[in-house]
Parts: structure tokens; sequence; C-alpha cells
């Protein structure tokens, strides 16, 4: 399959270019006009997007345990563009994470629907005090045979943990765990040293920054700051309720490449207004704002990556920044760049066409088309 006459989002460039792959991945890089399958009359050709923090959509929640619902979240994400995602888990206690973690374990890529990529460990590990949504009595000291319990359960798929560095024992437990997965700093009450001896120990990414952490100080940067000179990868959720648009752009200048845009999305994403749940919590969703019933705390977002691209890029992003921000910062932020996240010759076939409105015009998860 060859698709030509496409602007290709390739080292970080959009240009005139085509592609050709075959049996899943990516065969050719090549001139735009030439001899094609499919002519993309000037359309993006761009790599799948990569969601590394998300809960769920169409109310249902990876932590609820289901490996069939799990195959309806991952259709919904195809239609949005997202072609790899981690499936993320709440605070929960061990019998609870090992019964969802198994089910993850038990997913299979289902027709139509976007690749389970492995696991994202929000938790337990995390400071009571800027807990956010996650449910405080299920909060947990880090713990490295808890961890290696759940990672067996989950099939070994654990590809990032989020912790807070200063709970006790916790830097220890970074040494121990980043050479199994990717660890990062958030849900944190971390000053901007003990983030730095974290990073140092091998935490390497910082969960939805901005939010629940403590601020960026001129005195005390925090982990905001200890992130920008440890060069990590770091979160933002870009819906335009969690981060003003003024914030998104001084994180761009503060990270550039290294920049993740994640949705962070819960089991009310493409649902209507109403009541849901998030990890044994009544949530409440109110014109797009999910807040914890009866707070002003939000938990989690019903956004998805193509919207958050779109506003992204409205709020001042170059829109090339944007795209590295869902394709190759989040896959090098887990350690899977070498197989998605760049139109690479070798790598995973998975391509989005966008008009210039970037509106999906088709999807191809491993050369197969999806949308």
């Amino acid at each position: 399959m060859r698709i030509g006459n496409a602007i290709l989002f390739v080292d970080g460039e959009l240009r005139p270019g085509s592609l050709a792959f075959e049996g899943g991945v990516i065969t050719e890089i090549g001139q735009p006009h030439v001899p094609c399958d499919l002519d993309a009359g000037g359309a993006y050709l761009t790599p799948g997007f990569v969601d590394i923090h998300t809960h769920g959509a169409r109310n249902y929640d990876f932590s609820d345990g289901d490996p069939e619902n799990l195959q309806v979240i991952a259709r919904y994400y195809a239609e949005q563009g997202v072609t790899s995602f981690l499936a993320t888990t709440m605070t929960l206690s061990e019998e609870e994470l090992t019964r969802a973690l198994e089910a993850i374990r038990d997913f299979r890529w289902p027709k139509g629907g976007a690749k389970c990529a492995g696991v994202h460990l929000e938790g337990p590990f995390l400071s009571c005090a800027k807990r956010g949504a996650q449910a405080a009595e299920k909060l947990h000291r880090p713990d490295l045979a808890m961890f290696d319990r759940l990672n067996q359960a989950s099939g070994g798929q654990v590809r990032l943990i989020t912790v807070a560095p200063e709970e006790k024992g916790c830097i220890e437990f970074i040494r121990q765990v980043s050479p199994v997965c990717a660890v990062s700093l958030g849900h944190t009450t971390a000053g901007y040293d003990t983030a730095m001896e974290a990073y140092r120990a091998g935490a390497s990414h910082a969960t939805h920054l901005f939010n629940s952490m403590s601020p960026f100080n001129h005195r005390e940067p925090g982990v905001i700051g200890a992130a920008m000179d440890a060069g990590a990868t770091v979160e933002l959720i870009c819906d335009g309720m969690h981060i003003h648009p003024s914030v998104i752009r001084a994180a761009y200048r503060m990270f550039g490449e290294k920049l993740v845009i994640v949705s962070d999305s819960v089991r009310c994403a493409d649902m209507p207004d109403g009541d849901y749940e998030l990890g044994g919590q009544p949530v409440e969703l109110h014109r797009g704002r999910a807040t914890l019933k009866g707070t002003n705390t939000l938990a989690g977002s019903s956004t998805n990556l193509l919207a958050e691209v779109k506003k992204a890029v409205s709020f001042g992003l170059p829109l090339e920044a944007a795209l590295t921000a869902v394709t190759l910062a989040p896959a090098q932020s887990i350690r899977l760049d070498g197989q998605i996240g760049t139109l690479t010759v070798g790598k995973d076939a998975d391509l989005l066409l966008l008009d210039q409105d970037l509106e999906l015009r088709a999807v191809y998860i491993n050369g197969e088309p999806v949308l």
C-alpha cells in the first residue's frame, strides 16, 4: 500500500512526500508525486497518536477489571486517532488492582480498535495531601514486592508508574523500579531537592504537570523546575480546564520536545452530562468538566488527544509541536520509540490522515484501516 501526495510529519517537520507500508510496517518514505494506491490530496499524514495516561471512556474504566469493556474503549480511541495507549489504573486496593491488571493482561486487540501498549499505574504510592481524585483510604507506602506482584498480574506490561518521591522509602523504590519501567513524579508535595533526588535515582517523567503538585515558585520550583533541569518528559492535559492557555504556552517554551499531551480521560468521556464513578468515588460531568461530586476538584477529563491537539494549536502551539507531543514524545517517555511514534521505515504502520482543519480522514493501525 502506498499513500501519495501527502504532507508527511517526519523528523519534527511537515513536508510533501509519500509513504509505503506492507505487512504492518512502514517500508518506504518517498517523494510526493509517485504512483500510489491512495492520493491523500495534500492531507497531513502523521504517526498514530499515543495516549500514555487514560483511564477510560464510554462509561467504562480500565479499573473495572472487564476485558470486554476494554475493547469498547479501544475502539473509541481509534475513532479519535489514538493508535496506542497505556491502560491507566487508579489508586485501589491490591486485590482490586490485581483484578484490573489481569483483565488488561487478557486484552486482545479488537478489530477497529487501538493497541494496548501496556499499563500506567497512577498510584497507589502517592501523597495524601495531593491525592486529587485518588481515594485516600487506598493509598499505600512504596512497596517493591507489591509492585512486582502487580506487574506480574499484568503479564509484565507495566510501562509507567506515578509515585510521590517524598513518601518514605520512595527514592530506593525508584532505584529498584526504574530499570523495569519508566517512573513519573506526580500527586506529590515534593520540593525541588527531593524531586531532583528522585530524577537522579532513575525517574524520568512528570504526571499531569501543574496539577496535583506544588506550584512553580521563584524560591521553590518544585517538581516542575526539577523536571526541566533533569530533562524529564512532562504531561499536560490540554483541555482548556486543567491548565490556562498561557501556562500551556509557557510549558512548551520550557520543555519543548519533552512535552507530552495526555487525555487523562475517565469513563465519562464521550458521554452526556450526569453522574459517574472514578476509583470508587462519585463524579459529576457538567458541560464537559468532570469533578468529584459536590466539589470543585477535577476528576480526570472527558476529552481525547485529537481534541487536545486542536486546542493546543488554537492556544498558540505550533502544529509540529502539538504533533510531537502526541506521537514521538509519549513513545519516548515509555521506551517504545523504537516501535511507534514516528514515520520511520521498519516501525509499525500506525498512521493518520488529517485534513487542514485537523479532522480525521483515515486511521491505520499495523497497516489495517480502522476508519
